[in-house]
């Protein structure tokens, strides 16, 4: 190789490093003020942060500042008795190919306590967020990816981590100041979930996948605390549109549309089409597991073996049913199934329940 191509090459490559290493030390302290920024602006607004001191890493091809130990609450009074959040280990991190994307991981456990419910702790093979990078403190957009998430409830050493997902992952698309468009849209996307085994639950411990894209139409309302906020947002004409639902559980192979609003005790209502296969199964299932009444479970097989047809291609009968909500009540046509458990907006970290319809 010629001397003069030898050095150009070498100097090439220096020029390459120290520019690299300059993009880096950029982008590594843009990190950290805007980390700082974030902080202070959440202090601000009455939340507590606090995490060990931050170091600094990455390169070459990344900026990254990894937090330890970091503890967040905060919430009062939109979120009664708050929101709590405490990570060993995130990383945050600005690829240099993407300068306007920050990308969030999560290491180690975490434990989350909401409106004063118990505490949740998770983990996960690999727990992912990205947000959008821009001169708005509040990014419009959030993207979550987790692998083989797991979670339980803190109570005693023998807590076990007995919930568990396969794969997520979810889109959120917020605009606060909407008004004719979606203030929020979600698309969510989980497969392999298992339940915690020692609860009975209505159609087994295991779902094999969930799949949802909802809107929340309506002017977000600018009053404190949450059950004033949902009294505006109803008589503001809000209301909940899931175009898209599918669900595999158990028996049950559904796909639905529903639209949703709150009722005069701000409880879910409203309707929906949802088209069934494998319901005379999923409908024994909830029989035995005392969801629905022995009663209720052969109307209803009556009601939609009248109402099912087969496939051409020789698969199951399916069939399309309309659905409402009211008085918390699901029913099937005018065939009341099961009871909703009761939104107290007051303390909305409720446990579930269901129970046979009256």
């Amino acid at each position: 190789m010629p001397r003069k191509l030898l050095i150009a090459l070498v100097g090439l490559a220096t020029l390459l490093v120290v520019g690299d290493t300059l993009y880096w030390g950029v982008a590594q302290q843009r990190l950290r003020e805007q980390f700082a920024a974030w902080a202070a602006n959440a202090r601000a607004n009455g939340w507590t942060v606090m995490n060990a001191p931050p170091s600094s890493g990455g390169w070459p091809l990344a900026a990254t500042l990894s937090v330890p130990a970091l503890f967040i609450k905060g919430g009062d009074p939109d979120l009664p008795r708050g929101l709590a959040w405490r990570a060993d280990r995130i990383e945050l991190g600005i690829a240099l190919l993407q300068p306007h994307t920050l990308e969030i991981k999560t290491e180690g456990m975490q434990r989350i306590r909401l409106a004063g419910g118990p505490e949740i702790f998770f983990t996960a093979d690999r727990l992912r967020g990205w947000l959008p990078l821009g001169p708005d403190m509040a990014p419009q957009s959030a993207d979550l990816a987790a692998t083989n998430l797991r979670a339980g409830i803190l109570a005693g050493p023998d807590a076990a981590l007995d919930l568990s997902i396969g794969s997520l992952r979810i889109r959120a698309v917020t605009k606060p100041a909407a008004t004719a468009e979606s203030a929020l849209a979600i698309s969510l996307a989980a497969t392999t979930i298992g339940l915690p085994p020692r609860q009975r639950w209505p159609l087994g411990s295991r779902i094999e996948q969930v799949r949802l894209e909802a809107t929340l139409d309506g002017p977000v309302p600018h009053v404190r605390g949450l059950a004033a906020r949902a009294y505006a947002w109803r008589d503001g004409g809000g209301s909940l549109n899931v175009p898209q639902l599918s669900l595999n559980w158990g028996a049950l192979a559904l796909t639905a549309t529903a639209t949703l609003t709150l009722d005069e005790h701000l409880q879910p209502t409203g309707a929906g089409i949802a088209r069934l296969t494998g319901y005379a199964d999923a409908l024994d299932t909830l029989s035995a597991n005392g969801v629905l009444s022995r009663s209720a479970t052969t109307a209803a097989k009556a009601v939609l073996s009248l109402l099912a047809r087969v496939p051409e291609d020789d698969g199951p009968p399916d069939v399309e049913v309309p659905l409402t909500l009211e008085s918390r009540t699901l029913s099937l046509r005018q065939l009341p199934l099961f009871r909703m458990p009761e939104i107290d907006w007051r303390e909305p970290a409720t446990a579930l329940g269901f129970r046979p319809a009256d």
